[in-house]
């Protein structure tokens, strides 16, 4: 047995028993009913955390030298301290995914950018993008991507996975969950933000032109994924959300298609955007990506509670993004009990040298009374984009106990 093999083992064993606890079924259990629209209580989630000032026991410090193997390590590690110190209503899956090799051309557009300024002990990094885009020849560079699925990568890291904690925890070759589609936040890496502004104003044939290329590019994506075996209905998570659901159907042949996945759609910086040239530039355009999924969820930190009509155009919505920065009685009305409501609280709750309690049993405390005067029957409360914790993964745990006692008492 190698050193690498004797650092994973006991990880896995403890990995397999929690796993295997009964709660795990019954959280399940509450994230379906969610997405289906028959909620038993809110779903309460914490994701994207500022793992580098978490390791408070030395838990999270990895070992292993082999890097496959200090993935696995790497994500059994993080499962278990979340398991362990701010589970809310997280599910631990019973087995180890292999994630498919897929190899791209890309689409022909180099990013350009420089760091502008990064956080202290974060991961966060301020860009300032070159915009490669600035004329109608520049179009000619971008073509549509050729995805090849390397079979035997994928095999050979199944092989040292299963080699290595097989006979402990199943190991399963796993594919795409979802279509995940964010245009215009990858036009903005592109261009930058300003000369997208000003060209939907001063340029919008311009402007169609880019978003119709883009457009394209993630119809040929999504269909190639589909003609090579890429996609997977087996997954917990949907963008730090829910994933299950009994409303989507099942292969019948053991093909999944688009049919049988989630479409993810966003376009934050339409935060800035009005109505008509949200609808224009970017929900027009997703009807033929995250559209033709079994089900959508739109949203991320744009606000929509003023646009959620335009959003429901989208075929097969089930379930929209509500940013902190919304009004949350407005979208909690709107939305009642026809669509999920997918609530992020404001991670600024956690960045403090003291967490603010009154603050934040207020702040949920809106959010859990808005959707129950309105009749809301799928909500989901997710704690993201976590940049820090002050150096204190306390205010995390205590935030996902206080979030927890209040879903509880629904």
């Amino acid at each position: 047995m190698t050193r690498d093999e004797q650092i994973l083992r006991p990880l896995a064993q403890a990995y397999a028993a929690a796993a295997a606890e009964p709660r795990n079924a019954q959280r399940r259990a509450l994230h379906t009913a969610s997405n289906d629209l028959r909620m038993l209580r809110p779903v309460v989630a914490l994701d994207e955390i500022p793992w580098q000032q978490m390791d408070i026991d030395g838990s999270l410090t990895c070992l292993c030298e082999d890097d496959e193997l200090r993935g696995l390590e790497n994500w059994m590690r993080r499962e278990l301290f979340k398991y362990k110190h701010f589970p809310a209503d997280m599910i631990l899956r019973p087995y180890v995914g292999v994630g498919k090799v897929v190899h791209s051309t890309g689409i022909g557009i180099v990013t350009k950018d420089r760091t502008i300024a990064s956080g202290h002990a974060t991961n966060i990094i301020s860009h300032e993008y070159e915009d490669q885009l600035e004329d109608e020849a520049s179009l000619d560079m971008i073509h549509l991507p050729v995805l090849t699925y390397d079979e035997p990568a994928t095999r050979a890291a199944w092989t040292k996975i299963g080699g290595a904690v097989g006979d402990i925890l199943p190991v399963r070759i796993t594919g795409t969950s979802q279509c995940g589609v964010a245009s215009w936040d990858d036009i903005s890496r592109y261009r930058g933000v300003t000369p997208i502004l000003i060209d939907l104003i001063d340029r919008p044939e311009y402007s169609h032109a880019i978003i119709e290329k883009i457009t394209q590019c993630k119809e040929s994506e999504l269909a190639q994924r589909e003609a090579l075996g890429l996609l997977d209905n087996d997954a917990l998570l949907l963008h730090c959300t829910p994933w299950l659901t009994e409303d989507l159907p099942k292969p019948t042949d053991g093909a999944v298609t688009r049919k049988h996945i989630w479409g993810r759609g966003t376009a934050q910086i339409f935060g800035s955007v009005s109505r008509e040239m949200h609808e224009e530039f970017d929900l027009a355009y997703m009807k033929r990506t995250v559209g033709t999924c079994g089900l959508v969820y739109y949203g991320c930190c744009e606000p929509l509670h003023n646009k959620i009509d335009l959003v429901e155009k989208i075929p097969n919505l089930r379930k929209i993004g509500v940013t902190p920065w919304a009004d949350i009685p407005m979208a909690a009305e709107i939305i009642g009990g026809r669509y999920v409501f997918s609530s992020k609280p404001n991670p600024a709750a956690v960045a403090v040298p003291v967490l603010n309690e009154d603050a934040l049993r207020r702040e949920l405390g809106e959010i859990l009374g808005a959707c129950k005067r309105s009749g809301v029957r799928g909500l989901d409360i997710t704690l993201k984009d976590i940049s820090t914790c002050c150096n204190r993964p306390e205010n995390i745990f205590r935030w996902e106990r206080i979030a927890m006692e209040m879903a509880e008492n629904w």
